[in-house]
């Protein structure tokens, strides 16, 4: 199982020169990846493209940019162009947002959400492939498309999927999963299971799992969860996340997060490697730097 780090997920803070630091120290302390969200800050693609200009070794994910805002022809000339700009180290994670965004804010339909995953994987995978795409769906259209973009090669994709049916997508057309607010019974439960049918189904390798976590290392856990309950409210409100804590079994993000000593984090952490986890994204959820600084330690020594 790799590790790494989780920007932005508890809003946006830095500026893209702080980013950019952040980044090269994470590489510089031994993880394996950066996955940046995608919320109303910096654009993620575009920073990790940044980063990966300045950084040599490390994967750099999304984690996730929405879809609906962009056409997936758009989104994938953009994170092909990150790809070849960090030599082949960026994955594009893509999710649908939630209705209060893209309908409240932005004015789109969120009427069909599958339809339109469908649709847009049928145009994206292809593209991130180097193929040409003739593809005519309810929502999307396109006509004899493909980019060549040097040094682009195979760009990975992975979808944040929840229900059956968008686990079922990601596992036929998609490289795997990106999770978010969703614990490890969970993901042992329904969303391993149900994404390995569908890439199965299509004669797929086993898809990749990134699943998020709010951690930090600590003596003071209640302090810390009431932090994490009123930093990542939010979350806890959403209808997908909702229904995701409900069947975990769980009030809310402060109850997912992992906290504690270095036992209890380091059991999690197994506990998710165990169950088929294959990328750990740590979202550092600390009341002050010292906390967070401990918590960076304790992550980078795995």
């Amino acid at each position: 199982m790799r590790t790494g780090i989780m920007l932005g997920a508890d809003g946006p803070a830095d500026t893209i020169d702080e980013v950019i630091a952040r980044a090269k120290a994470i590489e510089a302390a031994g993880f394996d990846d950066i996955w940046m969200a995608n919320i109303f800050g910096l654009d993620a693609i575009t920073t990790l493209g940044l980063i990966g200009r300045e950084t040599k070794t490390i994967g750099l994910g999304t984690a996730v940019t929405p879809t609906y805002p962009r056409h997936p022809s758009a989104i994938a000339q953009q994170a092909m162009t990150t790809n070849a700009a960090s030599n082949g180290r960026f994955t594009l994670g893509i999710g649908l947002s939630h209705q209060v965004v893209i309908e409240g804010m932005l004015g789109f339909s969120y009427d069909k959400p599958a339809r339109h995953m469908k649709e847009y994987l049928s145009i994206l995978a292809p593209l991130l492939r180097g193929e040409m795409v003739n593809y005519s769906g309810e929502q999307y259209r396109v006509n004899n498309l493909a980019f060549s973009i040097p040094g682009a090669g195979t760009t990975r994709l992975l979808v944040a999927a929840l229900g059956p049916v968008m686990l079922n997508l990601a596992g036929k057309l998609a490289d795997g999963t990106v999770t978010w607010m969703t614990g490890p019974n969970t993901l042992s439960s329904h969303i391993i299971p149900k994404i390995s049918e569908g890439a199965e189904s299509a004669g797929k390798p086993a898809p990749s799992v990134a699943a998020g976590f709010p951690i930090a290392l600590t003596e003071k856990v209640d302090d810390t969860k009431a932090f994490i309950s009123k930093s990542l409210q939010i979350y806890g409100q959403l209808p997908s996340y909702r229904a995701m804590l409900d069947k975990e079994g769980i009030d809310g993000p402060a109850d997912l997060a992992i906290v504690g000593d270095e036992n209890k984090l380091r059991t999690e952490i197994e506990r998710l490697r165990s169950i088929g986890v294959t990328h750990f994204c740590g979202a550092i959820s600390a009341p002050d730097k010292e906390t967070y600084d401990r918590t960076f330690e304790f992550l980078a020594s795995l």
